[in-house]
């Protein structure tokens, strides 16, 4: 199990990081809004490997066994590989390559929140909240990591749960002759 599981973890954690990665190599390519779809369906992308692990993990290493348990523990252990690969990444890029991450990210939700026509008072009161994140991750990188783990943790969790609904097997499939 172990080999299955850091074998797709690492994959999966790789796949997470595409949307910020490419957004990042090439700033102008993608605007921020668009590099925010791009990162959530990269790790949907990522995590759909749980499947694929406990299938794999099911049909080739427990003779086409597999219950609830162990299959969420799988894509559990994947879920925290992939997303420890995410956040490490994300602070390196955040700490040492991005400038002005929360400058460019406050001018988008402003604009956003301009758009939806809220008041002043309700802009400038998003625009602390946004102000306390950047505080944060400029000053306790250890919060800003658990920070980031909220962000794609609970996705890899809750496509762990379906994927160990769905591939549980608690007797062995017929073969077909």
């Amino acid at each position: 199990m172990k080999k299955n599981v850091w074998t797709f973890g690492v994959i999966a954690g790789f796949i997470s990081i595409i949307g910020f990665v490419i957004s990042t190599i090439y700033p102008d390519a993608i605007d921020m809004e668009k590099g925010m779809i791009y990162g959530f369906a990269s790790m949907i992308l990522a995590f759909s490997l749980i499947f694929v692990a406990i299938k794999n993990y099911r049909d080739k290493y427990n003779e086409g066994i597999v219950s609830f348990g162990k299959a969420f523990q799988i894509g559990l252990y994947i879920s925290l590989i992939a997303s420890t690969i995410y956040v490490g990444v994300w602070l390196i890029e955040y700490y040492f390559i991005l400038d002005n991450f929360w400058g460019k990210y406050a001018e988008m939700h402003q604009a956003g929140l301009v758009a939806k026509g809220l008041s002043p008072e309700e802009i400038a009161q998003e625009m602390v909240t946004v102000q306390g994140y950047k505080e944060l991750y400029d000053n306790n990188p250890l919060l800003a990591g658990l920070y980031t783990y909220i962000e794609i943790l609970p996705v890899g969790i809750l496509i762990a749960l379906i994927a160990a609904a769905i591939l549980k097997r608690k007797t062995k499939a017929p073969q077909i002759a």
